[in-house]
Parts: structure tokens; C-alpha cells; sequence
């Protein structure tokens, strides 16, 4: 735990560090697979566990809301993101796990669920949690595209997803909160594009062209 021995200045600094070392393209990929399943109708599933499993119910609700304008959420007639938080079926999590093993709480649920051009995005800090990996598997063989958030060396999710973005840091509070602070953004792009706002607005992308 890198506050254990970091006072709060020095935290903020290596979290400001930390967030300059990632990817940027893999998050331009991560909004562009979730765009194009509302584009073409397919579903959002997200995994997680512990602090990950709350990050997947808090992505689950922003896709699901905050993909539109608060003066359209009335409106039946707009398309909507499908999207749904496997981490939030407190009972049928706690059937699976009582009578199947832990391991099986998000792929029991996929196979309900889930088709070929669906995504999966899987949270692991550690990347080893083999109920994660049952699901990616699972999703992989079946046509879903996988996306892995994950920490640490990235462990085996790193290895079978198809894509994913990875925080390179062996400390898992401050992996948990990029991952949740590098999803608003992806909210963000998502929105602009779903409403053609901002730099997707019609005037911005014909001055591009």
C-alpha cells in the first residue's frame, strides 16, 4: 500500500505519474468497443471483484444513464446502451456460488446472457481471479469481444483477452481508482459520439475533414 509509506504529497505525485504511463490508445479502444456495441445493438456486460466489483456496478449505472442527456431519459424512443453489471444478482451470485463454486458466480450468468458480439469488460487488479477468467474464457470461445482492465504484471486475464488496458502497479487502491478514473473519460467519448456533441458535433468533424 503505497500510502503506508508515501506522505499525500508524494502519493499524488507518483497517482500523477501513474496515470501519464498509460496507454492512451488502449483507452481510445476502450471507448470505441463500447460504442460500437450501441452502434450495432449488442450488449455490455461488467465483472469484477471487491473494489472492482463496485467499479462494474458504477461503470454499469453511468453507460446505462449517462449515455444520454437528462432531457432525453423520457424519451422511448431513443436507442439505449445495453448494459448490465454481473456483480450486482446478489442471489442468483449466491446460488451459483453455494452449489457450483465461486468460480462459476459471472460465466453461470453469461451463458444466459451473453452472444457472439457482446463485450465483456473484465476487472481484475491482479488478473489472476479465476472467476474472471472462467468468464473471459467462456466469452472468448462463444464470439464475445473480452476487454480486461487490470494491475499489477496483469496475470493471466492479460494473457486471454482479447484487448484491454493495463495499470502497470503492484498497489491496488490506486489501480482500482485508474481504472474508474480513466472510465470517465470512455463515459465521456461515448456520450459525445451516441449525441454528436462536442468534438463529434457535425460542425467539429466536417472542419476535420
Amino acid at each position: 500500500m503505497l500510502g503506508v509509506t508515501l506522505d499525500h504529497g508524494d502519493y499524488l505525485e507518483r497517482l500523477r505519474r501513474e496515470i501519464s504511463r498509460i496507454d492512451q490508445q488502449a483507452m481510445k479502444r476502450w471507448a470505441d468497443r463500447v460504442y460500437e456495441a450501441w452502434d450495432s445493438g449488442r450488449h455490455v456486460f461488467i465483472i469484477g471483484n471487491g473494489g472492482s466489483g463496485t467499479t462494474a456496478s458504477h461503470m454499469a449505472e453511468d453507460l446505462g444513464k449517462s449515455t444520454l442527456p437528462e432531457s432525453a431519459l423520457r424519451d422511448a424512443s431513443r436507442k439505449r446502451l445495453k448494459v448490465l453489471s454481473l456483480t450486482d444478482n446478489a442471489g442468483w451470485i449466491m446460488a451459483v456460488g453455494n452449489d457450483l463454486g465461486y468460480d462459476q458466480i459471472f460465466v453461470q450468468q453469461l451463458m444466459n446472457y451473453g452472444g457472439p458480439g457482446d463485450l465483456l469488460i473484465a476487472i481484475s487488479g491482479s488478473g489472476n481471479s479465476p472467476n474472471i477468467l472462467r468468464a473471459v474464457e467462456w466469452a472468448n470461445h462463444r464470439g464475445l469481444n473480452t476487454f480486461g482492465l487490470s494491475g499489477y504484471s496483469g496475470g493471466q486475464l492479460r494473457e486471454i483477452q482479447r484487448d484491454g488496458l493495463h495499470v502497470d502497479l503492484p498497489d491496488m487502491g490506486m489501480v482500482e481508482s485508474i481504472h474508474l478514473c480513466l472510465f470517465h473519460w470512455v463515459l465521456n467519448d461515448v456520450f459525445a459520439r451516441i449525441n454528436e456533441e462536442g468534438r463529434y458535433a457535425p460542425a467539429a468533424t466536417g472542419a476535420r475533414a
